[in-house]
C-alpha cells in the first residue's frame, strides 16, 4: 500500500514540473528596418504623394522640390561654356602667315649660300638672310606659346563649367525624393508647399515585411544557439491569442548587458543577458512593437 502511495507521489510530482514547463525560452518585440529619408536639398515641395501607412516601393519618387534656380543656373552656364569655345584660337590659321614668311626665308638663306658659295654675293648677304631666320622662327614659337597657353587656359575654363553644371545636375536629381527602399510609411514629418532645408526629416520608412524578433537570452541559453539556426516565433495578440511563424536566428550580440526592465528570460535571476534578433516574414499580422515570444 505504501508503495502504491510513493508511485502516486512521483507521479503528481512529476506531472506538476511537466506543468511548469515554458512554452517559450525567450520574450522580446518585433523591429523593422527603419530608415528616415531627409531633404537632400533647399527649396519648396511642389510635390509630396506620400501618407502614413501606404507603401511604396525602392527607386520611386516620393515628392518634389522646386528645381527653378538650379535649372537657370545650368543654362547660365552653358551659355558660358559657348562664350569660352568661341574664344578657343585657331592656332593652325593664326600661325599660317608667319610660317610662311618663315619658310621664304629659309628660301633666300639658302639662295645666298649658294651664290656666297660661289662667290657672286658677300658673306653679309648670307648673314642677314640668317639673322631673319631666326627672328622669324622666336616669333613663330611665341605665337605658338602664346595661342597654347589661351588655348590651355580656355579648355580649363571649359572642365571646370563642365564639373559646376554635372554638380547642379547633381543637385537636381537630389531635389527628386525617391524611396531608397521597398517599405511601408511610418511617419510624415512635411507637407506640400512647405519650405524644406537640407537635412529635414521627410518621411519614415520601415521594411514591414522581413520583420525581426528582438529578444534576450541567458549565458546558459546562449550555449543551444547559432546563427542560422531555425526556430519557432510567436505573435503574442493578448488573451492567449498567438500565431506561429517560422525564424532564422540572424544575429547574436557580442557583448552582454543588463536585462531590459520591459523583458523576461527565461532566468528572471540572470543580470546579465545576450541579445539576439530572429528574423520572420512578416504575413500582414505583425506589427512593430508587438511583444513575442521564441522557442529554441
Amino acid at each position: 500500500m505504501r508503495k502504491i502511495f510513493q508511485l502516486a507521489g512521483m507521479v503528481l510530482m512529476m506531472t506538476a514540473c511537466g506543468g511548469n514547463e515554458q512554452a517559450y525560452d525567450a520574450t522580446g518585440t518585433f523591429e523593422a528596418t527603419e530608415t528616415t529619408v531627409y531633404a537632400e536639398q533647399s527649396g519648396v515641395l511642389l510635390t509630396f504623394n506620400v501618407n502614413e501607412g501606404d507603401s511604396i516601393s525602392q527607386g520611386k519618387t516620393a515628392g518634389l522640390i522646386d528645381t527653378t534656380q538650379t535649372q537657370l543656373k545650368i543654362r547660365q552656364l552653358e551659355a558660358t561654356k559657348q562664350v569660352y569655345q568661341s574664344q578657343k584660337p585657331d592656332m593652325e590659321r593664326q600661325i599660317a602667315a608667319t610660317r610662311q614668311q618663315l619658310a621664304k626665308a629659309k628660301q633666300e638663306e639658302q639662295r645666298y649660300r649658294e651664290l656666297v658659295a660661289d662667290g657672286a654675293a658677300p658673306s653679309k648677304m648670307l648673314d642677314d638672310a640668317k639673322s631673319q631666320v631666326k627672328v622669324l622662327q622666336k616669333q613663330l614659337d611665341a605665337q605658338v606659346s602664346t595661342l597654347s597657353t589661351q588655348l590651355s587656359t580656355l579648355n580649363s575654363q571649359l572642365s571646370t563649367a563642365d564639373v559646376q553644371i554635372e554638380q547642379l545636375r547633381d543637385m537636381l536629381r537630389k531635389c527628386h525624393i525617391t524611396a531608397p527602399a521597398r517599405g511601408t510609411i511610418l511617419e510624415k514629418y512635411a507637407e506640400r508647399g512647405e519650405l524644406v532645408a537640407t537635412g529635414k526629416p521627410l518621411f519614415k520608412i520601415a521594411d514591414t515585411q522581413n520583420m525581426y524578433l528582438r529578444a534576450y537570452v541567458t549565458s546558459a541559453q546562449l550555449q543551444g544557439i547559432k546563427l542560422g539556426q531555425r526556430v519557432k516565433v510567436f505573435a503574442d495578440y493578448g488573451d492567449q491569442q498567438k500565431r506561429e511563424y517560422g525564424g532564422t536566428i540572424a544575429w547574436i550580440s557580442s557583448r552582454s548587458e543588463f536585462t531590459p526592465k520591459t523583458i523576461l528570460t527565461d532566468d528572471e535571476r540572470a543580470d546579465l543577458v545576450y541579445a539576439v534578433k530572429i528574423a520572420v516574414k512578416n504575413d500582414g499580422y505583425i506589427k512593430i512593437g508587438m511583444y513575442g515570444e521564441v522557442k529554441f
